[in-house]
């Protein structure tokens, strides 16, 4: 069990997740009827950060919401989930972040992401944060937010000694050499793929990817598998950390389970060969429920499960 509790700072995104489930996706000009529609909170800061809080840590936003119906329903849901909000501050004029998601009878998903008040949260905003950056075991940061805002925490980050983890999603064209002092560089296929320019179809691909990466100035770099597992690449060379076989039934949120139960994992003191194994545990138990946020497990379930499949 932990060793102590881990505390996360999340940096990052807050939504509303808007679910369509569908058997198949509409052509051009065509409207179908879909399955089954669910409403639900989300953004990946925010999932990381409910992840990061039922995985036992004490985890905290640092993040912007609309003055829309939306706004105040995210701040009530981080505080019943025990989420600090003290830095989750609304925005008057602009909509709240959402994100219309469409997933079909495989489990896959599609999905569009509006940023809206995510968009707002600026360098300054971090300042504002500093104190509690300051106390820290893992600074977590996505592509949700301005990338200016990424830059600027890698570099508060950096003065103050706190560990990065950075997650590249939604993938965009970003300046390496000014996340070269990230601890963790943690994207999917897709996400390294865009990055670099490199395909990502087998565990060689991945090699070469983070291969590339590291030669760029990056210290630790984790390729996120899906049914693969995740690979680890950092200066002592490459490993390829094992799934866990599970029935999905919705791969939303998997990559912020994954992302939110890492941080807690390597802030409590696991080594990061363990906590990449936990946390690829909890992201396929995400898997095998609906939703984002309401498919996270609590600690205590998930060491039962642990204990299960671990040996």
């Amino acid at each position: 069990m932990a060793k102590k509790q881990a505390r996360i700072v999340v940096v990052g995104s807050a939504n509303v997740d808007l679910t369509t489930f569908t058997d198949q996706f509409p052509k051009p000009g065509e409207t179908l009827f879909g399955k089954s529609f669910d409403l639900g909170f989300g953004g990946k800061g925010a999932n990381q950060a409910v992840a990061a809080t039922y995985c036992g840590a004490d985890a905290h936003m640092v993040a912007r919401v609309g003055d829309d119906l939306f706004g105040p329903a995210t701040i009530k849901n981080f505080k019943r989930l025990g989420v600090g909000t003290k830095h989750v501050k609304t925005v008057k004029g602009v909509s709240s972040g959402v994100a219309p998601i469409f997933v079909e009878a495989n489990g896959q998903n599609r999905i569009l992401v509006v940023k809206g008040a995510n968009d707002k949260l600026t360098p300054k905003a971090v300042n504002k944060a500093e104190s509690l950056l300051k106390k820290a075991d893992m600074i977590v940061m996505q592509f949700e937010i301005p990338l200016e805002t990424i830059y600027h925490t890698v570099k508060l980050a950096k003065r103050h000694n706190i560990p990065v983890i950075l997650n590249p999603a939604p993938a965009m064209q970003v300046e390496l050499d000014k996340i070269q002092s990230v601890d963790y560089f943690i994207p999917n296929e897709s996400e390294a793929e865009a990055i670099t320019g490199k395909k990502v179809k087998t565990v060689d691909d991945a090699k070469t990817c983070a291969a590339f990466l590291m030669s760029k100035g990056l210290r630790r770099v984790i390729l996120t598998l899906g049914e693969q597992g995740a690979l680890l690449a950092n200066r002592d060379g490459m490993e390829l950390v094992p799934p866990f076989k599970v029935k999905a039934v919705d791969s939303t949120g998997a990559g912020d389970a994954f992302i939110g139960s890492f941080a807690v994992f390597l802030g409590e003191g696991y080594d990061e060969r363990d906590a990449i194994a936990r946390a690829n545990l909890y992201a396929a138990i995400s898997t095998t429920g609906i939703g984002t946020q309401k498919s996270f497990i609590k600690r205590r379930r998930f060491e039962r499960e642990w204990k299960k499949r671990s040996s």
